[in-house]
């Protein structure tokens, strides 16, 4: 497969994953309205935990987000499940493309939402984002780092063989 067409490829995909983003920070818009992070839904809470400051950036588990992060890597992986084929590489490339996801997803949340805007995306309007750098959650950066290597590794050509043999 040439190097353009797999350019190509990869620019649908990730235009792709923006797309479910905006659709998807749309229904989640209709959810929380102004509140974020579930703050005033009827769900359970684990506000505090040395777990969550690890795997979870110091925010609370919520029932709603355990439910909705479980579907969305579903939803993700579904293409693997339909067409009976899994590996390495399809599933760098699946991790990647949820990462991307929900950075995407909640950056167009505080852009669409009316109760926030960009001008609101600081962490003195964002107490759910507990740690930034740059202007922005180190989620963000985390996600995105992960995400590039992944992707590099999910387009790696078969002579150029990674040591999990994808």
């Amino acid at each position: 497969m040439d190097s353009g067409f797999r350019f190509g490829r990869l620019v649908l995909m990730l235009a792709w994953v923006v797309l479910l983003s905006y659709f998807f920070a749309q229904v989640e818009i209709q959810i929380e309205g102004g509140v974020g992070w579930a703050g005033n839904l009827p769900t359970w809470r684990i506000e505090k935990h040395w777990l969550l400051d690890i795997f979870w950036g110091g925010r609370a588990m919520t029932g709603y987000h355990a439910w909705v992060f479980s579907f969305m890597a579903l939803i993700f992986h579904f293409p693997l499940a339909a067409y009976g084929q899994w590996s390495w590489r399809a599933e760098c490339r699946v991790i990647a493309c949820i990462q991307i996801f929900w950075i995407v997803e909640d950056y167009l949340w505080f852009v669409c939402n009316p109760a926030y805007g960009v001008d609101r995306f600081v962490p003195a309007n964002v107490p759910w984002h507990k740690h930034w750098l740059l202007g922005a959650p180190t989620d963000y950066w985390t996600f995105l780092l992960c995400a590039a290597v992944l992707l590099v590794l999910s387009y790696k050509r078969k002579r150029e063989q990674l040591w999990f043999h994808p």
